[in-house]
C-alpha cells in the first residue's frame, strides 16, 4: 500500500453534501474561456450519501417575466431563461481510480441529456473546493465547474 494511503477518504464520501457554484466556464479549443452563466451566476450541486445528485445553475441576471406567469413569457424572455439556466438530477457513481463522477440523468431542462451517462472529471477536491470538467458538453467544448462547499 502506498505511503499515505491509509485512512484516505473515498472520493464519494468527500463529495457528499451541498456545493455552491463559484464559476462555470466554457473552454474553447483555442484555450479561451467564457463564463457560461455570466459573472453573477448562481447555482447548487448536491450529492447525497445514497448516490443521488442534483444540479441547478442560473445566470444571476435572468429577465423578469413581464406577465408574472411563466407560461406567458414572451419569446425573448423564454429564450433568455433557457439560455441562462440548466437543471438536472438523477443518480451518480464514482470511479475512484479515474477520479470520475458518472451521472445517470433522470430529468433535465436540456432534454438532449435525458437518459445519457454524463462524466465529470475531478480536477480539484478538497474539504471546501470542488472543481470538475465536463469533457462531453452539449456545446462540443469542455466545461469547467468550480464549487465551494456550502456552510450552515
Amino acid at each position: 500500500m502506498p505511503k499515505g494511503a491509509v485512512n484516505q477518504p473515498r472520493i464519494k464520501d468527500q463529495l457528499v453534501g451541498t456545493w455552491n457554484l463559484m464559476t462555470q466556464e466554457q473552454i474553447f479549443p483555442n484555450g479561451s474561456r467564457h463564463l457560461t452563466f455570466g459573472p453573477s451566476s448562481k447555482g447548487i450541486n448536491v450529492y447525497t450519501e445514497d448516490g443521488r445528485f442534483y444540479v441547478l445553475f442560473v445566470d444571476g441576471d435572468l429577465p423578469m417575466i413581464a406577465a408574472g406567469d411563466r407560461t406567458k413569457a414572451t419569446a425573448e424572455e423564454a429564450q433568455a431563461i433557457v439560455a441562462g439556466s440548466i437543471g438536472y438530477f438523477g443518480s451518480y457513481t464514482v470511479d475512484e481510480a479515474s477520479k470520475t463522477i458518472v451521472y445517470r440523468v433522470e430529468a433535465t431542462t436540456l432534454v438532449n441529456m435525458f437518459a445519457i451517462e454524463q462524466k465529470r472529471i475531478i480536477v480539484v477536491l478538497t474539504e471546501n473546493e470542488l472543481r470538475y470538467r465536463n469533457p462531453g458538453a452539449s456545446t462540443g467544448d469542455q466545461i469547467e465547474v468550480a464549487l465551494q462547499r456550502a456552510r450552515r
